[in-house]
Formats: structure tokens, C-alpha cells, sequence
């Protein structure tokens, strides 16, 4: 069901849209369906995109949790230091 919509614009945007549906064989009112359309479509693309990739984020953290449960003494804290990363990197090139 089609309802209508109010708004209020400069006048010499009306102007040009008037111009612009013309040219493209529609109304006004067409040419902010469409956009309105386009607009909300793509929002809804992102709402989805954001969800899922939230959800990838939230597995990814349960999956990471789990493992470090399955590994005592594991943690998630680096097996390097500054000084033996510099050591290994310098004996890497000097040979």
C-alpha cells in the first residue's frame, strides 16, 4: 500500500529534480521513491553485512576461548621477547 509523503525543499532543488525526473521520463515523487529505495536497500545490506560479520567475530572469540580451555598452561600472551626477536632476526642475516 502506496502512502504519501511531505517534504519541504529549497525551491531551486525542486527546480533542477523537476528538470532531472523530466529528463528521465519520471516525477519528483519518482525520482525520491527510487532513492528512498536505493537508500533503505543498501542500509539493509549493511545491517546484514554488519550482523554477520559480528557473528564471525563472536565464533572466532568462542572458538578461541575453547581452545585456550583445552590447553592448560597455553595462554594467549606472546612465546617472544623484544631481545630474542632482534637476536633471531640478526643471526638470520649474518650468516
Amino acid at each position: 500500500m502506496k502512502q504519501n509523503l511531505t517534504v519541504q525543499l529549497d525551491a531551486e532543488v525542486i527546480r533542477r529534480a523537476k528538470v532531472l525526473a523530466a529528463r528521465r521520463g519520471t516525477s519528483v515523487s519518482g525520482l525520491v521513491a527510487q532513492q528512498l529505495e536505493e537508500l533503505t536497500a543498501a542500509d539493509e545490506r549493511y545491517q546484514h553485512a554488519r550482523e554477520s560479520a559480528l557473528g564471525a567475530l563472536r565464533e572466532t572469540r568462542e572458538e578461541r576461548a575453547r581452545l585456550a580451555r583445552e590447553a592448560p598452561g597455553e595462554s594467549d600472551e606472546p612465546r617472544w621477547t623484544r631481545d630474542g626477536l632482534y637476536e633471531e632476526r640478526l643471526s638470520r642475516y649474518n650468516s
